[in-house]
């Protein structure tokens, strides 16, 4: 009779969980097991999109699906194959957890609470009976000669025969030294997904306010965001601005944050078009006050301080108003430009870019090429996406095909 395989997982988060039911699943009688080093499991899953979770997008071509990754695209869009954003809700809904999608393509749980999605998890480990040990922080992973792993941890070794590891971004070096002395090149982690601060900006004055459409570019560089853009109290947010986090991830980090960005509030308008509406605007509204009719769909108290900005008197009428003025509010709606200094991690939802090299690991099996036995599933390695479930979803699809092979 052949000895039970033993698959134990580091880290008990969304990518863990994922790997250990799927293990389980493909090999009822392995003994899977999750070593978690906190006190409490799937953390992230609790807080994510405000405690709601999302996740995961229903794009379901899968091309356009791994495009949302600033790093990982390649890599994933051949993992999607086997496990997609389509897989995802029907394994949710096959377990009793009614989904919603918005018209974004955001898909959070019925519920509206990420709880649903921990209940499903925890439902399924314990049904499946995969062990679960609190307070297992891993140090390091020793190969055997005769194949399987020795696990250290402070006071005890683990023996398995397979090993994922699932432990999330590192956002420092240093908690990707034991993965190194593996042999495996490591992608030094920067952080992802963040707010920009901008301490000099008098427009932090008008936070809470949300222009729905707007596009954010990098000055000097190619790299764009756009949709809803959000003035908090130390700068700006909302989906624009962390799209351009994310692309712009390596780069933002080289100049330690200084930077300056171009925002074109009127979405992708053209000088053209703009010019023509202004002038349209003079003709038939010439005798109305300028801050009182502002022909553009931002917020009114931020038209007024782009008149302000432009050195427009707030009560002129718009046939008082000079070319030169007119070329002046032209450049400030489709090139603002403001001053970054500095940066925010976006709630608790911190992303890194950089970990695990993905040249190091098989995408059929999420296998390591150094070290066969170990798999990968998650944010450990170099996989990042923008705001919106996709990270989840690389989560579920790594740790699924993760597991499945592991059990093999």
């Amino acid at each position: 009779m052949s000895k039970e395989l033993r698959i134990s997982i580091i880290g008990g988060g969304a990518a863990g969980f994922f790997a250990a039911i799927s293990a389980k699943q493909h090999n009822p009688n392995a003994h899977v097991q999750i070593l978690e080093k906190t006190s409490h499991v799937l953390a992230k899953v609790k807080i994510s999109g405000g405690g709601r979770c999302n996740v995961c997008h229903a794009e379901f071509n899968n091309r356009k699906l791994a495009e949302h990754y600033p790093r990982g695209e390649k890599f994933l869009k051949k993992a999607f194959e086997q496990f997609d954003a389509a897989s995802t809700m029907e394994w949710f809904e096959k377990r009793l957890v009614a989904l919603t999608t918005y018209p974004d393509g955001c898909v959070f749980p019925l519920s509206n609470t990420s709880q649903s999605i921990i209940d499903c998890f925890m439902r399924e480990a314990k049904k499946l009976d995969i062990e679960i040990l609190l307070h297992h922080g891993i140090e390091s992973i020793t190969r055997q000669e005769s194949g399987g792993f020795v696990l250290g941890s402070k006071d005890k070794t683990i023996n398995t025969d397979r090993v994922i590891v699932t432990t999330g971004g590192q956002p420092k070096l240093t908690g990707l030294h034991w993965l190194e002395a593996l042999g495996h090149p490591i992608v030094p982690p920067v952080p992802s997904l963040f707010t920009f601060n901008m301490p000099d900006e008098p427009i932090k004055e008008f936070m809470g306010l949300v222009v729905e459409k707007a596009t954010v570019r990098i000055e000097g560089q190619k790299l764009l965001g756009k949709g809803p853009l959000l003035i908090t109290h130390w700068g700006m947010s909302g989906p624009a601005i962390l799209q351009l986090s994310a692309w712009g991830a390596r780069m933002l980090a080289e100049v330690n944050y200084q930077f300056s960005i171009l925002v074109n509030w009127l979405d992708e308008t053209k000088e053209s078009e703009l010019r023509e509406k202004l002038e349209n605007t003079k003709k038939i509204h010439g005798g109305k006050m300028i801050s009182n009719h502002g022909p553009f769909p931002i917020p009114s108290r931020l038209w007024n301080f782009l008149l302000t900005k432009n050195e427009i008197n707030l009560n002129s009428r718009w046939n008082e108003v000079n070319p030169k003025q007119i070329n002046k509010l032209v450049n400030t709606l489709l090139n603002d430009r403001y001053q970054v200094q500095g940066k925010t991690t976006f709630k608790e939802e911190f992303v890194t870019a950089g970990g695990v090299d993905l040249s190091e690991i098989h995408v059929q099996s999420m296998e390591s090429k150094q070290v066969p036995g170990l798999f990968f599933a998650g944010e450990i390695m170099d996989i990042d996406g923008i705001t919106g479930g996709f990270n989840f979803q690389a989560a579920w699809t790594t740790g699924f095909i993760a597991g499945k092979c592991a059990a093999q």
